[in-house]
């Protein structure tokens, strides 16, 4: 762990903190990249990580990717997340995320947390017995509960941004879509498409996941590595990230690249360049899986799930103008997506010369 100092210089991270509590056997880190625009807004994802070194990259990463998210999707807050070691189906327990949530109310705003892979609802019902500064609790509380259902909402609207720019076409009828990826968003994602008149192509590691959506959308079922040169005209990754590398880029036969999935190139640059020069268009993921980040920071100021689910069918817009300024400076959708990420927190950044007396997260007016 020599050179954590060195990998957050790379993508100027702000702060890294470790946790750890032997009593509950926490493990934990939680990564914020950028506050430039406001507090850090992130999940927590529970994973088994090999090492100390491929949690810290996953953290590092998804992090990054959320300062683009909420700045794209023109939401004030910055970018944070956190992942804790562990397997979600077996080591959970209540002090675990209580103890979590400790960690994160002494960051005194400046990370809030919310559920990711691994976690749910009541596991940040947990974590809001310690902490204020958490998101995506129930609705019983107050909260939103679970932020797929917009995550696909918002996904689902950058399909047809991407099959009206690529293919010309207003309607997803009779199109092929690939979706990997069938948990939550996933499903969600499946129950949209097959409304719309798709014809569904679907992996998971997971049976019971598969079998739900061929029983309820009439899903094809494709192995695990097929679905990368399968007949396809949209593949959708809606699991894991890194699924676009030298590998599988090359297999492609699909003409539209757009999913749910987190860090979906294996090296941006590089990868985001393959895909460009195969004609293929790409989605940036931070650009149209914002869905639950808008959902969840909905919550900060009140919850109304009208307001979330238009901001998130907003996406479609948002994806539009990143077409047409990869267009007109002929660059790839990645490149043109940070560009247009960066631009508002620059914008942003220009009000920091003017003083406001502080506000805390919540909106409420410091006396000191």
């Amino acid at each position: 762990m020599s050179n954590v100092f060195e990998s957050m210089n790379q993508k100027d991270h702000e702060q890294v903190v470790f946790c750890h509590d032997s009593d509950t056997k926490l493990k934990a880190i939680i990564a914020i990249h950028d506050t430039t625009i406001g507090p850090a807004l992130g999940g927590c994802r529970m994973w088994e990580y090999a090492n100390e070194k491929e949690a810290l990259t996953d953290v590092l990463r998804l992090s990054r990717g959320m300062s683009y998210k909420a700045a794209i999707a023109n939401l004030n807050l910055g970018g944070g997340k956190a992942v804790i070691f562990g397997n979600s189906k077996t080591d959970k327990s209540e002090i675990l995320f209580r103890s979590f949530g400790r960690f994160v109310d002494g960051l005194d705003g400046r990370y809030i947390t919310a559920e990711d892979v691994g976690t749910t609802v009541k596991d940040m019902e947990w974590v809001r017995m310690e902490t204020e500064y958490v998101t995506g609790i129930s609705r019983a509380l107050g909260g939103s509960g679970d932020p797929s259902p917009v995550t696909a909402l918002g996904t689902y609207a950058g399909l047809q941004a991407c099959v009206k720019r690529k293919l010309g076409k207003d309607s997803l009828r009779g199109l092929k879509v690939g979706v990997q990826g069938v948990g939550h968003v996933g499903y969600y994602l499946c129950q949209h498409l097959y409304r719309a008149g798709a014809k569904l192509f679907v992996t998971d590691i997971d049976e019971i996941s598969l079998k739900r959506v061929v029983n309820e959308f009439r899903a094809n079922v494709l192995g695990l590595d097929d679905i990368y040169d399968a007949d396809l005209d949209i593949y959708a990754p809606c699991a894991l990230g890194a699924t676009l590398n030298d590998v599988t880029i090359p297999k492609l036969k699909c003409s539209i690249v757009a999913g749910a999935a987190n860090n979906q190139l294996g090296k941006e640059s590089r990868h985001s360049t393959m895909i460009e020069n195969r004609d293929i268009l790409y989605a940036p993921d931070y650009a149209i899986n914002a869905g639950g980040l808008i959902n969840v920071a909905n919550e900060i100021e009140g919850y109304n799930r009208e307001r979330a689910f238009s901001q998130a069918e907003s996406i479609y817009d948002t994806l539009m103008v990143i077409f047409d300024l990869a267009d007109s400076e002929k660059v790839s959708t990645h490149t043109a997506a940070s560009k247009v990420a960066e631009r508002r927190m620059a914008d942003v950044a220009k009000l920091k010369n003017i003083y406001l007396p502080r506000k805390n997260v919540m909106g409420k007016r410091d006396n000191n």
